[in-house]
């Protein structure tokens, strides 16, 4: 038996799902993020620590500290308020 594809009208999805408007998102992220890693380097910094002077300092910090609250999310608080799969079964 072979599987039917499904397809849907894309003018029926919500704008947010369409594909088109995904690979728009996408490309105004990274546009914004550019344009603003690119604004960072007329800025004087009146900077505490070296590191701070670089050039992307603030974005690739903002980047780690992203991926750091996500990772404490997912393995802390997931672990230490996480339930079973099976808790609402009984």
């Amino acid at each position: 038996m072979k599987e039917q594809k499904i397809t849907q009208n894309p003018q029926k999805l919500h704008w947010l799902v369409r594909p088109k408007t995904i690979k728009g998102l996408w490309i105004g992220g990274i546009l914004l993020l550019a344009l603003v890693t690119g604004l960072g380097t007329t800025v004087h910094p009146h900077t505490k620590f070296g590191i701070e002077g670089t050039v992307t300092f603030y974005s690739w910090y903002g980047f780690v500290t992203c991926i750091g609250m996500v990772l404490f999310a997912k393995f802390i608080v997931g672990k230490t308020l996480g339930r079973k799969d099976t808790y609402y079964d009984n």
